[in-house]
């Protein structure tokens, strides 16, 4: 009788052990997880950036002074040292992605969906989005239904597909001097 009542407890604990560990793989925080990319005029470079995330938990970009052209900070969705990964299928259960920042300008979220082969992103042309609000005073919170990612951020625009997800792209399109970008999450429901 001892022996079954072990049993069963060892049994539970290591059932309860892996639904937990589930539960974790889940919800995905490519903040914490996965090396960031960068392009424009920023002072701050891929090496300081992931150096400064792994540090602080926190991305952060500023703008140069008198920037040309645009701004891109970019995480692939599934972990990858290139700037380019192999695209995720996300669960029907996940409905949204919870973004936690702060910027001085209004910051366009781009969903980058991968390529017909399913060996890499979609590069060039338009891609399902978002506007991020500008929140230059306190890091902001938001909850953004995969729903409202349509393509050109149109109303009528065509619909992120989530079983093709391959990156997320935060672009500046007007950076003015000093602009500053600070991420301290991007949680993907899964």
């Amino acid at each position: 009788m001892i022996r079954l009542s072990f049993l069963f407890t060892a049994i539970l604990f290591l059932t309860s052990n892996f639904d937990n560990q589930n539960i974790i793989e889940k919800n995905i925080d490519l903040v914490k997880s996965n090396t960031w990319f960068i392009a424009g005029p920023v002072n701050e470079n891929q090496e300081i950036i992931n150096s400064a995330r792994l540090k602080m938990g926190i991305v952060k970009v500023t703008a140069k002074d008198n920037p040309v052209g645009a701004i891109e900070l970019n995480v692939t969705i599934t972990p990858s040292e290139t700037n380019d990964a192999i695209p995720k299928s996300l669960s029907k259960n996940s409905g949204f992605v919870t973004i936690t920042y702060k910027a001085t300008q209004i910051i366009k979220l781009q969903a980058r969906e991968g390529n017909k082969e399913g060996t890499g992103c979609v590069h060039g042309g338009s891609h399902p989005r978002v506007d991020l609000p500008a929140s230059p005073n306190k890091f902001t919170t938001l909850k953004i239904p995969w729903k409202n990612f349509k393509q050109d951020g149109l109303t009528d625009g065509k619909l992120l597909n989530i079983n093709n997800l391959c990156k997320f792209n935060f672009v500046n399109y007007n950076p003015v001097s000093g602009a500053t970008l600070e991420i301290k999450s991007v949680v993907i429901k899964n």
